[in-house]
């Protein structure tokens, strides 16, 4: 998937009632890797849909902009048709697709947009968008609305949504956590160890490295996937488990970046790499390329966020059964980290049916919607729930196991600098290829963060 947004996180409690994702390439909230949507089909069959509102009959036309990627839009069709069949006066235009935003975007800038958009996948991003004054405020909104089944939404949101200048312009609907994947199947057939840390991970790749496996390969084109995945998680655990640093420095505090933490986590990418356990291709592919080494089991661990196995649905080799942990860099007994990202939806400021919007949202962030997210689109929505018995992959429920363990360290929304978070990115790159120490890394990164800061 491509995105670049925030690299995120959850107030989690129950967290993947909804199961959800970047999402492929994009250092965003999630998305994915595209896959072809035509802006208009026709509309899935409809299920018992409730009614939005019984007191108000929606009517005229009423556009809905998603981004096609890593979730697909299984999702989007299934929810579409339930609310054209409770809203039959209601005249709803799908904009769709794996390029939608780019397809988009004169129109948003030209001051004719869709009303509603679901703002993942690349180009997009909404703290830009707030600020160049798109995107309706909902703050009073979100006060008191309710769902289709009566709850406060703002109640039922595992993840509060982002406050910009105490407003609040988007709502999260997707739930998604980085971490790391390996074919289960592959490790009861070697007799290999799952991982639970990262002397567990240490030792397991000693063994895998022996069977002439690659044990670790990442997305050295887009470097968040590595980030995200594992060097984040690895400061916060080197930091008492305390993700605050993070905060820090996303703030563009010099010394966040100069901490002991931080240097401990990088170093434990140079084990990694002075170890070979990296997989050298992995500095020149892109997601796909190093999605499809591991499915073919060349690679036995990969860094990456839960829309893979949806992403990759078409690819994947039958018997191919996805483990997942949202981190592997604790110390043995540490806590897990997970790292979470989310997707937003939003109201367009000069939407032209702003009641139709709102009604959709009240709709969309339903219980029911967001079991049925789970099982479609292969990742957790942001709603709070139990999803143990639902249809949801089984690597969506593992994920839900640990966003809900209480003694799981979940990290909030955290947007970094485009400059500093670049300049990170292509540090963690040069480190893994032995360019440069992890000393070098953190100079380089607080060069960029000294000039922005200015």
């Amino acid at each position: 998937m491509i995105m670049k947004k925030k690299i995120a996180a959850l107030g989690i409690a129950v967290i993947l009632a909804a199961v959800s994702l970047v999402g492929c390439g994009s250092n965003s909230n999630n998305g994915g890797a595209a896959t072809n949507a035509p802006t208009k089909e026709p509309a899935a069959e409809a299920t018992d849909a409730p009614a939005t509102d019984n007191t108000v009959k929606l009517t005229g036309d009423f556009e809905i902009q998603y981004f096609v990627g890593g979730y697909g839009d299984k999702w989007w069709k299934k929810v579409i048709a339930d609310f054209q069949a409770a809203n039959p006066e209601l005249n709803i235009k799908e904009s769709a697709g794996p390029k939608i935003n780019d397809q988009n975007r004169p129109r948003w800038i030209g001051g004719n947009p869709p009303d509603f958009v679901y703002i993942d996948g690349p180009v997009l991003n909404d703290r830009q968008m707030v600020e160049d004054g798109q995107l309706e405020d909902l703050t009073e909104w979100l006060k008191d609305a309710k769902n289709v089944d009566g709850d406060l939404i703002a109640d039922i949101l595992a993840q509060p949504a982002q406050q910009f200048d105490g407003k609040v312009y988007n709502i999260p609907l997707v739930l998604n956590s980085w971490g790391v994947f390996w074919n289960k199947a592959l490790f009861k057939e070697k007799g290999w160890a799952e991982p639970t840390d990262f002397p567990s991970f240490l030792d397991v790749s000693e063994k895998i490295k022996a069977d002439g496996i690659t044990p670790f390969i990442h997305t050295g084109k887009y470097p968040y996937y590595i980030n995200g995945s594992f060097l984040y998680p690895a400061i916060v655990s080197a930091n008492n488990n305390d993700f605050s640093i993070l905060q820090d420095m996303a703030a563009n505090k010099v010394e966040a970046f100069e901490s002991p933490a931080v240097l401990a986590a990088l170093n434990k990418i140079v084990a990694m790499r002075d170890k070979d356990y990296i997989d050298k291709a992995s500095i020149q592919i892109n997601h796909t390329d190093s999605q499809m080494l591991f499915l073919q089991n060349k690679d036995a661990f990969i860094v990456n966020g839960l829309w893979l196995p949806n992403e990759m649905a078409k690819d994947v080799p039958a018997g191919f059964d996805f483990g997942f942990i949202p981190s592997i860099t604790q110390e043995a007994g540490g806590k897990v980290v997970a790292n979470t990202s989310t997707a937003t939806v939003a109201i367009a400021k000069k939407a032209k049916n702003k009641e139709a919007a709102k009604a959709f949202l009240q709709f969309i962030f339903s219980k029911d919607q967001a079991s049925q997210w789970a099982e479609l689109s292969g990742a957790p929505s942001n709603i709070k729930g139990d999803i143990s018995s639902s249809n949801a992959p089984s690597h969506v429920k593992d994920a839900a196991k640990y966003l809900t363990d209480p003694n799981t360290v979940v990290i909030p929304t955290i947007t970094y600098n485009a400059d500093v978070d670049k300049a990170m990115m292509d540090a963690t790159d040069a480190l893994t290829i032995s360019k440069i120490t992890p000393e070098e890394w953190v100079k380089r990164v607080t060069d960029v963060v000294k000039k922005v800061s200015k």
